[in-house]
């Protein structure tokens, strides 16, 4: 093999925080949110568990999804690779991270549940005042019967 390298980060884990969807000065669309993940292991006869948190980066069209299908909490497959960035802050210091620029997703949460997730989020959030009463209940128009024996006129 000659100066072949490779860069590919694949995870499963729950999403932190709600993505976070901005915009380039040249108008490409660029969200980013946290991920999750945990791992079981034992040590000393104890069961431990360990997590860690990531950075993720997702650009363009995949960003606009992103923002419209994650929230906080959902399952997700997340294939990308790493990338390291460094940047002069505001305050002079140099400041550098690395983060997961996303390449596929795969929202691993069923639907349901995933909607479960929203409302309870959007029930904690809404004042007990604003909470709307669903619709009545409209009668459907009268339907005429059509018998077997009749011919319809098409």
């Amino acid at each position: 093999m000659a100066s072949r390298s490779w860069n590919r980060v694949e995870l499963i884990g729950n999403l932190t925080r709600d993505p976070e969807l901005r915009f380039t000065p040249n108008g490409a669309a660029v969200c980013t949110f946290g991920l999750a993940t945990n791992r079981t292991y034992v040590s000393e006869g104890e069961r431990k568990e360990e997590v860690d948190f990531h950075r993720l980066v997702a650009w363009n069209k995949l960003a606009e999804l992103c923002n419209q299908l994650l929230k906080k909490g959902i399952k997700v497959f997340i294939s990308g690779r790493l990338q390291t960035r460094s940047w002069e802050g505001q305050d002079g210091i140099q400041r550098q991270t690395t983060e997961i620029v996303v390449e596929d997703m795969i929202v691993l949460t069923p639907k349901a549940a995933s909607e479960a997730v929203a409302a309870e989020e959007l029930k904690e959030t809404e004042p007990a005042a604003k909470k709307k009463e669903p619709a009545p209940k409209q009668d459907s128009p009268p339907q005429e019967e059509i018998k077997e024996d009749e011919d319809l006129p098409f």
